[in-house]
């Protein structure tokens, strides 16, 4: 019987979100007891971060040479445009950010 009800969508999303409810309690009854938890966490998210900046510059660097004196279609500039838009965004959100805890460009549409 447990089995067929694991087969309902919704029955299966209420359990997955109990786990990860249920995971993130225990992750911040562990860094209220462990201060070093959170140091370690910051350290990792802030690896992540400037590896993510180095890596879209290195990213860029290699089709963008490539590309000098290549016509762009109407189209093509748009989506260019759109998605430079976006980098803009993030960028300024994370240079003027006073800490990362505002919401951020990431999360909207």
């Amino acid at each position: 019987m447990a089995r067929s009800t694991m087969r309902d969508d919704t029955t299966r999303m209420l359990v997955n979100r109990a786990q990860f409810d249920n995971t993130a309690e225990s992750r911040e009854k562990i860094r209220e007891h462990v201060p070093a938890v959170r140091k370690i966490e910051h350290t990792l998210e802030y690896v992540d971060l400037v590896g993510s900046c180095h890596g879209f510059v290195s990213t860029l660097g290699r089709p963008v040479p490539k590309m000098r004196g290549q016509q762009f279609t109407h189209d093509e500039r748009d989506t260019v445009r759109r998605q430079l838009a976006r980098v803009r965004a993030t960028a300024d959100w994370l240079e003027g950010a006073p800490s990362i805890t505002a919401s951020s460009p990431w999360t909207s549409s």
